[in-house]
């Protein structure tokens, strides 16, 4: 078996590597050949490293998108980790299936947690009691985790994600990946490195904005690139999704509640969306929202007018899901896909002051849907730093307070994806020795590293 390392640098793109002076080009010239890979429907984190990693489409495996709406506890769930949740085999177990030694480690994909994978690191934050929470990852096996904090500290989770990201935590994961391989030396090392899906998304991608960005990622690749080889590594670098330029927030949830489709709650004067209740709703993520209804008699009407919405491309019923491979129970009665200038958000309240409380967090699992806005700090509030400061302050003494610094302005979003983009220069892409040809799908790149995996060149 030749050893692989598969470096997932997301949101990558042709449009980004034009600078010539970049390693990534200069490796690509020297050691490589460049495929635009034709992404999945939704081009999203979870859909799309789920078809990479075992070679189905979402109708198959079942990651409909980042999240779904679980009908039997009438629940949005939103970024699970269980691996249980990806219904079809994953590339370790089609691997051993050839080869009972090939070995595995999983470096931040997602559904990391519970799976058959011999080696896996993933974010799993501590909630405690008092309303903290804490910096730190779960691993398999269970030391592994106190060996990667011992070398290098806890996994920085607020430069994740929140308004806070930066270069540290694909630095983290980029160390923990040369760590993990020392120490196991497994077949197949899965990297994921998120850094520029969130620079892309605060500023509009390809622009001077995220030039500093762009270098601090592809010096990281060089590094990582340069480790593995010089262990005789064969190293494929992709990405899942390009970004591109948005203008246009879709606010799909109070399009709906102005035709009668939502149920709210009210708490303390502050507005819930009640989904169980909801004769229609959406579960917006990103560039796709999935339309829940209640009484499928509702249909023909619904999708009659979403389709009139500004920005909105395509309403996919069952014969346009089944052609999009999205014919899941997961999936909505109806699917919105957004013109590739707009995006989706959650919001369902007409009066910002009825927000619910945690609009204004950074809270990846109350919300109805993807929120990029918890990128930024609300700057319409003055002093936010010591405000923060204070913040923090009263939490370690044990005071339960409400980090509520994130802005509730989708116009301040540059950057999106989910839709397939119109241009190839727009779409991910992936570099490695082994030649294909100049267009992939993404279910065929399975196939692709096992076949370098087990030298079917």
């Amino acid at each position: 078996m030749q050893q692989t390392v598969v470096i997932n640098v997301v949101g990558l793109t042709t449009t980004l590597l034009q600078n010539p002076d970049l390693f990534l080009n200069q490796w690509l010239k020297k050691n490589g050949h460049l495929s635009i890979i034709e992404p999945v429907l939704p081009a999203l984190t979870c859909s799309a490293q789920t078809t990479y990693l075992t070679g189905k489409w979402p109708s198959e495996h079942g990651i409909v998108g980042n999240g779904w709406y679980d009908r039997s506890d009438a629940e949005v769930k939103m970024w699970k980790q269980s691996n249980k949740l990806v219904q079809s085999p994953k590339i370790w177990d089609l691997a051993r299936k050839i080869d009972p030694s090939f070995t595995c480690a999983n470096l931040f994909w997602w559904y990391n947690m519970y799976s058959d994978a011999d080696f896996t690191v993933t974010p799993r934050p501590q909630y405690w009691a008092d309303g903290q929470k804490k910096p730190d990852s779960y691993s398999k096996p269970a030391h592994l985790r106190d060996r990667l904090q011992d070398q290098l500290g806890v996994f920085p989770l607020f430069d994740f994600w929140g308004p806070k990201t930066t270069i540290r935590s694909s630095e983290w994961i980029a160390k923990a990946s040369k760590l993990v391989y020392e120490w196991y030396n497994p077949t197949l090392t899965l990297i994921y490195l998120p850094h520029l899906d969130y620079c892309c998304q605060k500023f509009e991608p390809g622009s001077s904005e995220i030039s500093n960005d762009l270098k601090d990622i592809d010096k990281l690749c060089k590094d990582l690139i340069e480790f593995f080889e010089g262990n005789g590594v064969e190293v494929i670098v992709l990405s899942e999704y390009g970004i591109t330029k948005v203008t246009n927030p879709i606010h799909i949830n109070r399009f709906l509640r102005t035709q009668g489709y939502l149920q709210i709650r009210e708490e303390r004067g502050l507005e819930l969306l009640d989904a169980g209740e909801s004769r229609a709703f959406a579960l917006a993520d990103h560039q796709i929202a999935h339309i829940y209804i209640k009484d499928k008699n509702d249909i023909p009407e619904l999708k009659k007018i979403l389709k009139k919405i500004q920005g909105v491309a395509k309403v996919l019923d069952d014969a346009g899901k089944a052609e999009y491979h999205l014919n899941h129970e997961r999936s909505g009665d109806l699917i919105l896909v957004a013109e590739q200038d707009s995006w989706f958000t959650y919001y369902y309240w007409m009066d910002d002051k009825k927000a619910p409380d945690f609009a204004r967090t950074v809270e990846i699992h109350k919300k109805t849907g993807y929120d990029p806005v918890e990128l930024f700090l609300d700057p319409k509030k003055k002093f936010i730093l010591p405000r923060i400061i204070l913040k923090l302050i009263k939490k370690k003494l044990g005071f339960r307070t409400l980090m509520n610094v994130i802005p509730l302005d989708a116009s301040l979003v540059k950057g999106s994806h989910g839709c397939i983009p119109d241009k190839k220069e727009d779409k991910p892409i992936l570099i490695g020795k082994k030649t294909l040809t100049d267009k992939v799908e993404s279910n065929y790149i399975c196939q692709y590293i096992l076949d370098v995996v087990f030298r079917s060149r």
